[in-house]
C-alpha cells in the first residue's frame, strides 16, 4: 500500500469568472482615489508655472457710498467727502470713480421711505460705468449727516 499513488481528480477545465476579478479591481481603484491627496499629485507634476505678479496689488481705498433718502437727491463720495446731487452729477461721480478704479466697491444706503425707483436708476448708472461691487443696505430712518 505504500507504494500506491494516490491518483489526482481530473475533473473538467476550471472557469475563472471574471465579474469578482473586475469588483475586486474597482474596489481599489476607488481606495486608491479616496486616499490619493492633490498635493502629492500636484507636488510630483514637472509643469512651468508663470512667476508669481511682482506688481504691488492695489490697495483697497474706501469704499464709495450713495445714500437714497425721501429728499429730490443723492448724497454721495466717501468718508467725510460727502456732496449732495441730482441724478447728472452723480452719473458725473461715478464715472470718475470709475475711470480711477474700475474695481472700486460702491455702497448704496436706503431707507423705508427711499423711492424703489431711484435705486433702480443708481444701480443703472453703476452698470453702465462698469462698476459691478455694489452692496445695498436698508437703514431703519434717516440719518441727519450722510
Amino acid at each position: 500500500m505504500a507504494g500506491k499513488k494516490k491518483e489526482r481528480n481530473k475533473g473538467d477545465d476550471a472557469n475563472l469568472e471574471m465579474t469578482p476579478m473586475i469588483d475586486v479591481v474597482f474596489q481599489l481603484l476607488i481606495f486608491f482615489i479616496v486616499t490619493l491627496k492633490p498635493q502629492d499629485l500636484l507636488s510630483s507634476l514637472e509643469a512651468l508655472r508663470p512667476a508669481p505678479d511682482s506688481a504691488p496689488k492695489p490697495q483697497v481705498n474706501e469704499p464709495t457710498t450713495i445714500q437714497i433718502n425721501h429728499q429730490n437727491g443723492f448724497f454721495y463720495g466717501t468718508g467725510d467727502n460727502v456732496k449732495f446731487g441730482n441724478e447728472q452729477k452723480l452719473r458725473g461721480y461715478v464715472h470718475q470713480v470709475a475711470r480711477i478704479n474700475p474695481d472700486a466697491m460702491v455702497l448704496i444706503k436706503c431707507t423705508d421711505r427711499s423711492k424703489h425707483g431711484r435705486l433702480v436708476r443708481a444701480l443703472d448708472i453703476l452698470a453702465s460705468e462698469g462698476l459691478h461691487s455694489v452692496s445695498v443696505f436698508s437703514l431703519d430712518q434717516d440719518p441727519d449727516v450722510p
